[in-house]
């Protein structure tokens, strides 16, 4: 829609959650509460969002950061809804469109319901909508009063309500879509004669009609929408319905989810069509999983791109990874910061450490510990291995028990083994040192020099045999 802006009312503690971090930035699939009704403002058309903050608002200024269609209202004193809306009016100077109010607490609101209210404020030529729904159990919530006509005169929070009033089901939501004109005139004039001692951004509704201008409203089928968050138990409820609709979405283009109800997908995470993802997967971040890989039950992406046709394994661990296609990440490997180029095989139970790069059909088997190395294309390290500081050429082989000693106490060093090298068992190479290509290194040895091209290098204390020395010890 053309000339619409939103407000986001996110400036309360949030006491019932018992918290150190205010309400609206408690993580939700994904993302801070706050944030979900800022993005469906934006997928609702908003051009301008101010979003009214108070506690922790640094906080909340510094999540939202860059994005520029949004700005920040302080409320430093929490007295209502109607004060946070007259704290955002100065932002708004000289706004005349459509203002939706949407609350920092309520992140289930679905884009195509806002857009909908919008259609209806319009179309009925009202200064202002709200949006209704109807509950089984309104406690707690403000309770919408019709006139005779079946247009809306008043809403009545539940504190001032009478027996009668409460026991009507339609309740406020607390979303509003209001003329600007209205809007900042009507709060402007609001009293705090109530049970609270606030400035309640309902009574601009008793404005409204009392002057004979028309008050609409819209109902949302689900109340689900609608929900707002106070306490845990609530923000664990609404992240349940959140990955619903994640997985359901998904699910519609074409990804199979073996159970939605045990899988745990985070908002702005994509996966490509025929992937398969079982039970108990952790994909959050910004994670990207191409077609047709499989994603096995208990394995945690976050933050990775994975090319297609990969499988990822029971158990995996996946955190900032770029990973090509076809390649296999085997049971419980941990992987952190590192590049994995095609057809490469990890694991099971590897480590990949910050500042690795894999080349392809590279393998990594396991318990290999890797750390800031490079490793070229049909290179191996099957077991029982670590690889810090080193460059690796490509179709290495690297023998079981094998250690880059990097550290000397003070500083790290790099071990550089060239192309075609293969190292036996139980090696050590202590860094600073060069292994020219096609060299073989004894199962054993020690490497504390640069090797040639083409040499072999071995270095073992002599093997000394006493014939019937364990005899003679016996008899002692």
């Amino acid at each position: 829609m053309a000339d619409l802006a939103a407000v986001i009312l996110a400036a309360g503690k949030g006491t019932r959650m018992k918290s150190d971090l205010v309400k609206v930035m408690h993580p939700l699939a994904g993302a801070p509460m706050v944030a979900w009704p800022v993005e469906t403002a934006r997928q609702s058309g908003a051009s301008r969002i101010v979003a009214v903050i108070g506690h922790q608002a640094e906080t909340i200024r510094e999540y939202f950061a860059g994005q520029t269609d949004i700005s920040f209202a302080l409320q430093k004193e929490q007295l209502g809804t109607g004060h946070a809306v007259a704290c955002a009016a100065g932002l708004l100077g000289g706004f005349t469109g459509t203002v939706l109010i949407l609350c920092g607490d309520v992140p289930l609101i679905r884009s195509q319901t806002l857009r909908a209210m919008a259609e209806t404020h319009t179309a009925s030529g009202a200064v202002l909508t709200v949006l209704t729904t109807h509950v089984e159990n309104p406690c707690g919530y403000g309770r919408i009063i019709r006139g005779f006509d079946g247009r809306v005169i008043r809403i009545v929070e539940e504190k001032d309500a009478t027996p009668e009033e409460r026991s009507l089901s339609e309740i406020n939501a607390g979303i509003y879509c209001a003329d600007a004109p209205f809007l900042f005139e009507a709060v402007s004039r609001l009293g705090n004669d109530n049970a609270q001692g606030e400035y309640y951004l309902t009574d601009i509704v008793t404005q409204a009609a009392e002057r004979g201008l028309r008050c609409s409203a819209h109902a949302v089928a689900d109340p689900v929408e609608v929900m707002g968050v106070n306490d845990r138990v609530q923000l664990a409820e609404a992240a349940r319905h959140a990955r619903r609709r994640i997985g359901e979405t998904l699910m519609l283009d074409g990804v199979t989810i073996v159970d939605p109800s045990a899988t745990y997908i985070d908002r702005g995470v994509v996966v490509d069509r025929d992937t398969t993802v079982h039970p108990g997967v952790h994909l959050a971040g910004e994670t990207r999983i191409g077609t047709g890989c499989i994603v096995e039950s208990g394995a945690v992406i976050k933050g990775s791109t994975l090319g297609d046709g990969c499988v990822v394994e029971p158990g995996a661990v996946i955190r900032n990874c770029r990973i090509g296609n076809n390649v296999v990440v085997k049971a419980g490997t941990v992987m952190e910061d590192a590049m994995i180029h095609e057809h490469a095989a990890i694991g099971p139970m590897a480590h990949l450490r910050p500042g690795t790069e894999l080349g392809p059909q590279v393998k990594i088997g396991n318990f290999v510990e890797t750390k800031k190395i490079t490793m070229g294309e049909g290179s191996k390290a099957s077991h029982l291995t670590y690889l810090g500081d080193a460059a690796i050429g490509k179709n290495v082989n690297v023998g079981c028990g094998t250690i880059t000693c990097n550290y000397d106490g003070v500083r790290k060093h790099r071990t550089v083994i060239g192309d075609d090298v293969f190292v036996g068992s139980d090696v050590q190479f202590v860094a600073p040192v060069t292994i020219g290509r096609n060299s073989l290194i004894a199962a054993g040895t020690t490497v504390t020099r640069d090797v040639p091209p083409d040499s072999l290098a071995i270095a073992r204390v002599p093997q000394v045999n006493k014939e019937g020395w364990k005899l003679k010890k016996r008899e002692e």
